[in-house]
Formats: C-alpha cells, sequence, structure tokens
C-alpha cells in the first residue's frame, strides 16, 4: 500500500527510526520502503559519516513534506471549498506548514518526497499547490481508514494523478449543461404552473442529475446494464423525467389530479411511485433503470433496492455483479439518524447479500425538516457511517457539477473495481422549506437569507463557462428556451389527458402473471406431488454421503428421517423440506433467509449440516440433481433490514419461492415499518405484487412474553382487499401444501404463516404420504373423528392448540363436541366453514378457542366474520403483555380454558 497511510500526520518518527534500521540493514524493512529509501538522492548519503549519529538535516526535512502530504491525504477534507452556503467549521491542528515542522522558508526547496505524489522532484511550493488542489478545493475525501493496500493505492493514484480537477471535452460538457438546464428549469416551471403543490424539489441540489447521468453513462460503458435506484421524495420527479425519460406530460396530469386508468389501483402521490424504462446510452450501450416504489419512512427503500438488484444478479445475471448496480439517494438527516442505514450497510459484504456495492448520494441539505445540521447528529459528517465498513466517502461542493460528475465516473470505476460500497456527500442547500409550502425561515433565518440570493447551479456553470470562454456558454439560452417550449407543449397534453398513466408491470419476469380477483381464492390450486417422484425425492434428500463423516447427531437425525420414510409418518420438518425439493425439482429456486435459519431456531431444519470437525458445509436439498437450487442464509441480528431485502428480492422474482422466517415470531416487529408500508400496502399504492413468505413461529408453550406471540392481530388488522394470505398450519401436509401453493397460482400475494414449535416433533403431529401426493391445501380442517349426530357443540380454533383440545376430549370422554380448525385465517374462508356446518345440524353452541388473550390472537377477526354463529370465546383474558413469564401460571391458565370447555356445568 502507500507506505505511509498508517504514520502520523505531524510525527515522522516512525519513518526516522525504519530509516536507522534500513540503514543498519536493508533487508530488515518492507522492500516497499527499501525502495522509497533507495529513491532519495541525499546530500549526506553515508550514514556513517554523519558525525551526530542521527538522520541528515534534509532527509528529515524529506520526512517532514511526507508526513505534509500524509497529512493532506488523511485530513485535507476538513479544509475543502465544499459548502456553497455556509462557512465551514474550523477544525485543528490545520495543515498549516509549521504543524509540520516545515516553514515558508522551505518553499522555494527541491524535495524528492514529491515523488510520492507523481510530481518528481519538486519544491516544496509546488507539492503545497498539489495537495490543495487534489484534497482542499470542491472535493474532498476520506479513505485513509480503508485496511485496504491495493485499495487506498487505487484511490491515491486516480486522485493525486488527476489532482481531483476534472478535465471534460466540450461535448461532454455539453451534456453536463443540457442535463443541469433540464433540471433547474423543469423545478422552476413547475414551480410556477403548479403554485403551492408539493412536489419537494431539487432546487439547490440540481447538479445531482447531471451527475447520475454521468456515473450511469460511465457505469454503461463499464458493463452495467442493470440500475435499481432508491430514493425518497427530494429530487425524485426530477429524477423520473430527466434520468429515466418518464414523459413530462405524465407528471404534469399527475399534478393535474386526473384520476388513474385503473379503478381498481388505490394509487399513491407523485413523488412515492416506483417507475422502470429501457434506455440506450449515449454510447448505444442498452439499460434497464428502475426507480423503486418508496414510502414517506426515509430510507425504509434502501434494503428493497438491495433485495431488488440481488435477485437481478442472480436470475438474470447468472450472479455477475459487475451488471447490474444499485443507487441509493440519502437525505443527510435520514442517512445520519435512520438505524435501517446501517443494518443494510452491515450485508453489504455478506455473500447472502452482498451486490457489488452500491453507489450512494447524499443530498445534503444541511437541515432535517426543520432541525439544523448540530442537532441532528454527534458526528462530523452525515456520512461517518460509511466507515463501518470502509466505504470512501467524497464531499463534494454542490455547485461545482463537474466536480460531482469526475466524482461520480471515480466511484463507478471504484465499485467495478472493488465490489464496495461509495459515497458522494453532495454539500448543497434546500431553496424551500421541507415542502413548497413551508416557511424555513422561522427556524433557519440567517441560513435562507444566504439562500434567497445564491444562484442556481445553472447560472453557476453558465459563469464559469464564460470565464473559460467556451462556445457552450452563448448556446445556454438557446438550450432552456428550447427546453421550456417543450415543457409547454407537454403541459398542453397533459390538460387534454382525462386519465393519468398506470405502466403495468406485468412484463419481463412477471410476464404470464395476473392480478388476482376474488374468485382466485375460492379454492387452492393443486400442490400434490406424484408418489413416485415424491418417495424418490424423500430418499434421496435424506441420504448423506458415505465419504464424509458427520456428526453423530446428524446423522442420527438423518437416519431418523429415513425412517419416517419407511413408516410413513413424516414430521414438519420433513413436510417443510419436501415442499422446497419438489418445487426445486420443478425448476423453482428457493431463497430463504433470516437468523439461524439454516438450522432453525428449533433445531428441526438441518437444511444445511457441518462436516465432523471441519467447516464444509453439505446442503442434501442441492445434491439429488434438481433444476433449481436452495440458497439459505443465516442472517446477521436484523429483522428490518433482512425482511426488507427479501421483500426487494420477491419483487424481482415472482417464480422463486422467497422466504423470511423470524428467529422467534415475536421479533418481527422490528421489521412493522416493511410490513405497513410495503408488504400489506403495496399492491394497492403500487400496483406491485409480492409473493414473499414469512414464518414467524407462535404458540404458548411457558416461554414468556417474549417467545409466545408472533402478533397474529396485527396482521389480520391489517387484511382488506385481498391483500395478504393469514395462515397458522397444524400439520405437516398442509404446511407442505401452502408453501407449493405461493407457484402454483397465476398471481402473487404475500403469505404470512405462523408455524409451531410445539409441533415440530410432536408425536400426533404427522403426516401420511397419501396427504401429500392425493391432497391440497385445506383452508378449513373438519373435524374426522366424531359422529355427527352427537355433536350440539362446535369449537374453533387455530393453530396447536387444537392438539390440548382433542387430547382433553379424548381424555374426558366428550362426544358432544367438534373442533373445526381455521388453517387460512385470510382471505377467510367463509364457503368452506359454510360447507362444513351443513353436517352438524345438531349443534346449538359455538365456541372460539385460543390461547392468546382476548385482545390478541385471531378471536376479535373471526367473530367478525362468523357474526351469525353467535360464537363464545373462550381464552385468556385481555392482557397488556401477551403471556405470563412464570411456568405455573402458565399451565393453571391453560386449565382453566380446558376447564371452561369440557366442565360438566358447560356440557349441561
Amino acid at each position: 500500500m502507500d507506505k505511509f497511510s498508517y504514520v502520523g500526520t505531524s510525527d515522522v518518527n516512525a519513518i526516522e527510526q525504519l530509516f536507522l534500521q534500513y540503514q543498519t540493514d536493508n533487508n530488515s524493512v518492507d522492500k516497499t520502503w527499501q525502495d522509497f529509501f533507495k529513491g532519495f538522492e541525499f546530500a549526506q548519503t553515508n550514514y556513517e559519516s554523519n558525525s551526530g549519529g542521527g538522520i541528515p538535516e534534509n532527509v528529515a526535512k524529506e520526512f517532514k513534506v511526507i508526513s505534509l502530504i500524509q497529512g493532506y491525504r488523511q485530513r485535507g477534507h476538513l479544509f475543502t471549498k465544499t459548502n456553497p452556503v455556509r462557512q465551514r467549521r474550523s477544525y485543528e491542528p490545520s495543515l498549516a506548514l509549521e504543524n509540520f515542522g516545515l516553514s515558508d522558508k522551505d518553499l522555494e526547496i527541491v524535495f524528492q518526497a514529491g515523488n510520492e505524489i507523481g510530481l518528481g522532484n519538486a519544491k516544496l511550493k509546488d507539492i503545497v499547490a498539489h495537495l490543495e488542489q487534489t484534497y482542499c478545493q470542491s472535493i474532498g475525501a476520506e479513505y485513509l481508514y480503508v485496511r485496504e493496500p491495493k485499495v487506498v493505492k487505487w484511490l491515491q493514484e486516480r486522485m493525486e494523478k488527476s489532482k481531483n480537477t476534472p478535465s471534460f471535452s466540450s461535448s461532454e460538457k455539453k451534456v453536463i449543461l443540457k442535463k443541469l438546464t433540464q433540471a433547474v428549469v423543469f423545478e422552476n416551471y413547475l414551480h410556477t404552473k403548479f403554485v403551492g403543490q408539493k412536489r419537494f424539489s431539487l432546487e439547490g441540489g440540481e447538479s445531482v442529475i447531471p451527475a447520475m447521468n454521468a456515473l450511469m453513462e460511465h457505469g454503461a460503458n463499464l458493463g452495467i446494464q442493470d440500475y435499481v435506484i432508491g430514493m425518497a421524495h427530494r429530487g425524485r420527479l426530477n429524477v423520473l423525467t430527466n434520468i429515466m425519460n418518464k414523459t413530462y406530460k405524465d407528471v404534469f396530469t399527475e399534478f393535474e389530479g386526473r384520476p388513474s386508468e385503473d379503478s381498481l389501483f388505490d394509487g399513491d402521490v407523485k413523488y412515492h411511485m416506483g417507475y422502470s424504462s429501457d434506455l440506450v446510452s449515449d454510447d448505444g450501450k442498452k439499460v434497464h433503470i428502475s426507480l423503486t416504489p418508496n414510502p414517506s419512512h426515509l430510507e425504509t427503500v434502501a434494503p428493497v433496492v438491495q433485495g431488488i438488484i440481488r435477485a437481478k444478479i442472480d436470475n438474470t445475471h447468472k450472479g455477475d455483479n459487475t451488471k447490474a448496480c444499485p443507487i441509493a439517494i440519502h437525505g443527510d438527516a435520514a442517512v445520519a439518524g435512520q438505524g435501517i442505514v446501517y443494518e443494510v450497510l452491515q450485508m453489504s459484504q455478506l455473500d447472502g447479500y452482498k451486490t457489488g456495492g452500491t453507489i450512494h448520494y447524499v443530498i445534503n441539505n444541511q437541515v432535517g425538516f426543520t432541525t439544523n445540521f448540530l442537532d441532528a447528529r454527534s458526528s462530523t459528517y452525515c456520512t461517518d457511517i460509511a466507515k463501518v465498513v470502509l466505504s470512501p466517502v467524497f464531499h463534494v461542493n454542490g455547485d461545482d457539477v463537474e466536480a460531482l460528475c469526475f466524482v461520480s465516473k471515480l466511484a463507478m470505476e471504484f465499485r467495478q473495481t472493488f465490489k464496495r460500497d461509495v459515497f458522494i456527500d453532495v454539500l448543497c442547500y434546500r431553496k424551500y422549506g421541507h415542502n413548497e409550502g413551508d416557511e424555513p425561515r422561522f427556524t433557519q433565518p440567517l441560513l435562507y437569507k444566504a439562500i434567497a440570493s445564491h444562484p442556481s447551479p445553472k447560472d453557476i456553470y453558465v459563469k464559469k463557462l464564460e470565464a473559460e470562454k467556451s462556445e457552450l456558454a452563448s448556446e445556454a439560452k438557446a438550450v432552456e428556451l428550447a427546453f421550456k417550449a417543450e415543457l409547454d407543449a407537454n403541459l398542453d397534453e397533459a390538460k387534454k389527458t382525462e386519465k393519468a398513466k398506470i405502466t403495468s408491470f406485468l412484463e419481463g419476469s412477471w410476464k404470464g402473471l395476473k392480478m388476482a380477483t376474488d374468485k382466485d381464492f375460492e379454492n387452492s390450486p393443486a400442490t400434490g406431488v406424484d408418489k413416485k417422484l415424491f418417495l424418490e425425492i424423500a430418499n434421496k434428500t435424506t441420504e448423506l454421503p458415505k465419504d464424509k463423516k458427520f456428526f453423530n447427531k446428524i446423522q442420527k437425525l438423518f437416519d431418523d428421517r429415513k425412517a419416517m420414510i419407511a413408516n410413513d409418518n413424516y414430521d414438519w420438518a420433513m413436510g417443510e423440506l419436501m415442499a422446497y425439493a419438489t418445487l426445486m425439482n420443478e425448476g423453482h429456486d428457493v431463497r430463504f433467509s433470516g437468523q439461524d435459519v439454516e438450522r432453525g431456531t428449533f433445531s428441526h431444519r438441518h437444511a444445511v449440516v457441518k462436516i465432523e470437525d471441519s467447516e464444509e458445509e453439505y446442503t442434501p436439498l442441492n445434491s439429488f440433481g434438481a433444476k433449481g437450487s436452495l440458497q439459505i442464509f443465516n442472517s446477521h441480528l436484523s429483522e428490518y433490514g433482512v425482511l426488507g431485502f427479501e421483500y426487494g428480492y420477491a419483487f424481482a422474482a415472482p417464480n422463486d419461492l422467497t422466504i423470511w422466517e423470524a428467529q422467534f415470531g415475536d421479533f418481527f416487529n422490528g421489521a412493522q415499518i416493511i410490513i405497513d408500508q410495503y408488504l400489506t400496502s403495496a399492491e394497492y399504492k403500487w400496483r406491485r405484487m409480492n409473493g414473499l413468505v414469512m414464518l414467524l413461529p407462535h404458540g404458548y408453550e411457558g416461554q414468556g412474553p417474549e417467545h409466545s406471540s408472533a402478533r397474529m392481530e396485527r396482521f389480520l388488522q391489517a387484511c382488506a382487499e385481498n391483500n395478504i394470505q393469514i395462515v397458522n398450519t397444524t400439520t405437516p401436509a398442509q404446511q407442505f401444501h401452502v408453501l407449493r401453493r405461493q407457484l402454483k397460482r397465476e398471481f402473487r400475494k404475500p403469505l404470512i404463516c405462523f408455524t409451531p414449535k410445539k409441533l415440530l416433533r410432536y408425536p400426533t403431529c404427522v403426516s401420511k404420504i397419501s396427504d401429500f401426493t392425493d391432497s391440497s391445501f385445506k383452508e378449513v380442517l373438519d373435524d374426522v373423528n366424531v359422529d355427527t349426530k352427537k355433536v350440539t357443540r362446535i369449537a374453533f380454533c387455530s393453530g396447536k392448540i387444537y392438539y390440548d383440545l382433542i387430547e382433553r376430549r379424548e381424555k374426558e370422554g366428550a362426544d358432544d363436541i367438534a373442533v373445526i380448525r381455521l388453517e387460512q385465517l385470510y382471505p377467510f374462508p367463509k364457503k368452506q366453514v359454510d360447507d362444513i356446518l351443513k353436517k352438524y345440524n345438531k349443534a346449538k353452541d359455538y365456541l372460539f378457542v385460543q390461547e392468546e388473550p382476548e385482545n390478541m390472537g385471531p378471536w376479535r377477526f373471526v367473530d367478525n366474520n362468523l357474526r351469525s354463529l353467535n360464537l363464545k370465546y373462550v381464552g385468556r383474558e385481555e392482557a397488556a403483555s401477551p403471556a405470563t413469564g412464570y411456568a405455573k401460571k402458565h399451565n393453571q391458565e391453560n386449565e382453566e380454558i380446558m376447564q371452561t370447555i369440557f366442565s360438566k356445568v358447560l356440557v349441561k
């Protein structure tokens, strides 16, 4: 690496000691140091001739210049000209010569240290000028915390060789001027034509548009074919039109408030909508660009974008992450304040989630809504979180559009070379308040006084072109007038348009699928598997290779699975794994992640097993010759980030089975924002389907308030318009069928599975092979063990309490009660319930039994859907906490439920 990256900026003792060591024995120091010391042509070259026994004075000064160079590399970013509307804060010590043991008297001295920055032997004044231009002008660079020598060297060479100073051709400048004009004029046009309407303008940060254009054009030349953008509302309309080529007419139509073409589409505000387009770069490269729909919850879109791009990398680009690139556009307050940013960054180098590096733009308005930046973070920069994953950060003056384009191209080259994230902090301003109707002078009077008289980035660029005597300066007005005429024509068309255009997403990987109707939920499709094929796959996936030695308990577990096949008794793990294996055999990939999912929280799955006394892994489902594959990953300790990622993956991979499992169902609420803003509402806000599966372990077994409830009531409360599917299955075969059902329908809906813990190894919770081969998913399971003529009471339930009820019924000898399982809670299977009830013509009392407290669980939802039955509630009393932490009390509560149902008083 650069030899001086870890040497202090003002202390040259370390270098001196190395030099003394080198003088004693050349080979005692690293070869890079040997080359460095050999390169100096010192006036006194012989260490022994120095009577003082120390470092010759001119050698010591060389080291001081080296320390000065290192000082600029390490701290130059603190002294840049990057803030367009404010004075920068002052930092000590400065980069003054005196702080490095040098003075103005040394400025005319020639130092060989100039070789370190590519100048050759150079005067100190020229070295300083080179460093000032490189590290202290419109671009500030933070990168010396990166621990990989080749990365540091790569960055230094490119920045110092170019002096971080753009040198664009006339044709490149023409493109920059055009894109900047579009960005500035478009915002101003909206401001004057749609007075008072919210648009969250980009004004003050318009240079981001030509910068993104430069980034994406350069990326296309470096092999990028797919871009996925995630951003909040500010500047979104500008990106849609001036980057993605959404027509100005369509945007104006939305401003006119026209209703949607699709009457079933609830819609969202225009600055939340997604979009995609196929474009051709200036050099003729085909590029697909997607802008992910987002809610107002800042940074929530970040993990979704990563999941989408990973799906494209895996499926479209066969694992080549140099062909697809995510772009995240942040606000300064959000990138510093939202914890999801950290969660997503921690995924960036993990095998299960890495995407080859994200380009991060931060539109740094220096204010968050009304909050000053000094109140918004403790860190020096809003981008300091980048250092966690050793990503370089470039701080750029938003008024210097060429500098921003230059850095954008450098960032793309970095990403393609090292497959790491890179941050571009665009220091700019927000011309108006948080929205166009807000008054910013209430809270930032001095800042907005400065902003009021500040010229736009376009005006600044035109003046720069004039100073350069560029012909483009004289063309600027004509470019602006032509663009305004284009906008006028689009506005005229928009006023004649009656319906806002909705772009269909049922193209590409979604082709062949459709939006669901009520009729589609009347019955589940066929999901059974041929018996011979089922047995063949079951035997292959339970066979461990003989040439590998496995832990004794692993071997026994697989022997037990073999015995299940022989005895025709399949447990939960076998049912689940066979769902994946049979789908894989049909050509579908299965992607599965979450905390501890490879083994399973409760040690039931063992989808990945370790070879004894090694780290080698074996995945049985990837070893039986299926067309598809199982990609299963233990995630880092995150719910919000990982669920968002998997939602994004399913967003772009409708023909894969994509699953996220919570370690315990209780922990899903760490990802509540993803559930509320995407999972349950995206189809009706943004017209985007999603087939993500959530597995949420749920059940009351005395494990306390944090390990009992997956908060079923919260999901049921969000149910409407057939937006999601909620199941609480009770047999291995039922789980098998419902998982397969996800890919056997002609539409996609999120599937929320409340999965058991106790039932994973429960002796009576098993299925026969016929249940897998000759059946399909049953939304309601009837009681097949009663004489319907004797039944006067019917108890509805959902989940594992069914087993408690039938065991107690058998113990009590009660033959007057039938137990009916609601395996699917939403869409509510009213027709199936009605069909079953027809056979119980003597039933008079209808109960609903649950183990959750009365204000939780499915009770109130079921009661609302079965009002005509006048259901009686049996379960725990209302409670603030989901469950007791005391085993004795838990058992007592269970017993009270059973006594309520089976006491002779109630029987009479």
